[in-house]
């Protein structure tokens, strides 16, 4: 069954993405939640369309979002957590975390676009891997020091 997402679906696809999905997902789930329309011919013209006109906007997001990873490769950032003796840090650092420490050095990134490679649950380095755009992706390395 083919469907046109009406929005990102992690690990299924981005919005005005036509994807197949198995029949009852897209209609019990994606159809009613509105996540998704049905890809008829008349609705995928429309969506071609729609995607002819918004291309230029695209390429301009797509740019800002290059110039933001060009500069965001140079940084490192340090974050503070309370740790016990062993290194094992109270709880764990999370992308609210990271994305606070980078609008303090002026770079506003969404919280949502922010995945780690491994948890940091400990003290050390770690990698935060940013999802700027569908194309432009940058780590940034991180680290954990104890309060």
């Amino acid at each position: 069954m083919e469907v046109i997402l009406k929005q990102d679906i992690k690990h299924l696809g981005e919005k005005d993405d036509v994807v197949n999905v198995k029949p009852g997902y897209g209609r019990n789930y994606l159809i009613p939640q509105g996540f998704a329309i049905l890809a008829t011919p008349s609705a995928k013209k429309v969506l071609a369309e729609n995607t002819k006109q918004a291309q230029f906007k695209q390429e301009k997001i797509k740019k800002d979002a290059a110039e933001l990873a060009n500069k965001l490769e140079s940084i490192k950032l340090t974050i503070g957590a309370k740790a016990g003796e062993t290194g094992k840090i109270f709880g764990k650092v999370n992308s609210i975390q990271i994305a606070e420490a980078l609008k303090t050095q002026g770079y506003e990134v969404d919280r949502r676009r922010i995945t780690f490679e491994t948890e940091p649950k400990t003290i050390g380095e770690y990698v935060a891997n940013l999802n700027l755009h569908k194309e432009v992706k940058v780590q940034i390395p991180f680290e954990v020091v104890a309060e």
